[in-house]
């Protein structure tokens, strides 16, 4: 056993490119263009009904859904479905592409890699130490 090459784990998701333009949040302060770009995404996701979306779309079989089987699943008004949408389209987490009458929505998985990325503690890094506040047990 001692005498094979080690192992180099990976961020699943995250290529050798994207760990140099994106570092993960734990292993280096994202600069100002980035923190906006990701405050962006966050800031989609932050809505309970934009998460629902999210997720409606990402789980379905085939890897699209018709916007005319998003609306019945909220009680909100077709415009507003149709608003949240746009957002989460902006956001860049999802795309989509009209066919007659109807939009067709799917999730752009690189984006929910790269958040995943970023997000990801690097395998083998030891967990910082933590201090208790002042004044707490610990």
């Amino acid at each position: 056993m001692s005498n094979q090459e080690p192992v180099e784990l990976v961020v699943l998701g995250q290529s050798d490119e994207t760990a140099a333009c994106c570092p993960g949040l734990l292993t280096a302060p994202l600069d100002e263009e980035q923190a906006v770009e990701l405050a962006k995404v966050f800031k989609a996701l932050g809505d309970p009904v934009r998460l629902r979306l999210l997720s409606m779309i990402a789980s379905r079989a085939g890897g699209e859904v018709c916007v005319c089987d998003l609306t019945p699943a909220f009680d909100l008004s077709q415009p507003t479905i149709s608003h949240h949408l746009k957002l989460l389209r902006q956001a860049g987490l999802i795309d989509c592409e009209r066919r007659g009458t109807w939009v067709y929505y799917w999730l752009v998985p690189e984006m929910t890699d790269r958040l995943a990325g970023i997000l990801t503690r690097p395998a083998g890094d030891p967990l910082p130490n933590r201090t208790a506040p002042a004044g707490t047990a610990s």
